[in-house]
């Protein structure tokens, strides 16, 4: 189950295209899983066998890792959608990512009930074996095959939990991410707004300065009309 890798940074629209396409593929992965247990219950009823597929420990972690990185991706969009400016289409991918979320935990769910009724059989299996060992000392083959199977759902689990706990620092270091974008656009936008008032004083102070100089030029020609006024009107009385 291999071929969808990061998000790699797309738009909204792709990385939503990118987690549907792998919500299909657990989906698909489930149910050759549970196949694969139906397959094998009722092959166990008629002989010793182990209860599990070969390849379920494989496929069920697969499962998990698609599972986590469709919740890695749910992640990116909370933040995408909401930096969009229409607010019906913010809503209309809300709705999106709320009936996504739901799906991935359902299927979640799915998955985690089918390793519990697996690891139960695998338990009865067990204690079945022991049982028969008890009575007639014949059945160490097929305890050391259980044994084995179940080392390899322990090591499945593990690998969940290292995934699981992989997807929760994920989501936090792009939260962090998130968070500091969203101080560097308030920093950009204080920083538009005091150079616009500075732009502003400036012109303010250019205007004030043009005023002046030509209120002092008005002032002194008034001065010297008046002076040649005074001066014509005494050499008229004289």
């Amino acid at each position: 189950m291999d071929g969808e890798g990061g998000s790699g940074g797309g738009t909204l629209s792709e990385i939503y295209q990118s987690a549907r396409r792998l919500l299909l593929r657990a989906r698909d992965g489930l149910e050759r899983l549970e196949r694969l247990e139906s397959s094998s219950f009722s092959s166990s009823s008629s002989s010793p066998s182990l209860g599990v597929g070969a390849d379920s420990p494989e496929l069920a972690f697969a499962i998990k890792r698609d599972i986590a990185q469709i919740r890695s991706r749910c992640a990116e969009m909370d933040h995408l959608w909401r930096s969009v400016a229409a607010k019906g289409q913010r809503d209309l991918w809300k709705r999106k990512l709320e009936q996504l979320a739901e799906e991935v935990d359902s299927l979640k769910e799915s998955l985690d009930k089918h390793l519990m009724r697996q690891q139960k059989r695998m338990v009865e299996a067990k204690e079945r074996a022991e049982l028969l060992e008890r009575a007639n000392g014949d059945s160490s083959h097929v305890l050391r095959i259980f044994d084995e199977e179940a080392q390899a759902m322990q090591s499945a689990r593990n690998s969940s939990i290292m995934l699981e706990e992989a997807y929760a620092t994920g989501v936090a270091i792009l939260s962090k991410y998130a968070d500091q974008r969203d101080r560097l656009k308030r920093a950009q936008r204080k920083a538009l707004d005091i150079l616009n008032t500075v732009g502003l004083s400036n012109s303010v102070l250019k205007l004030i300065e043009r005023r002046h100089r030509v209120d002092k030029w008005i002032a002194y020609a008034g001065m010297i009309i008046t002076i040649v006024v005074v001066y014509a009107f005494w050499r008229w009385t004289h």
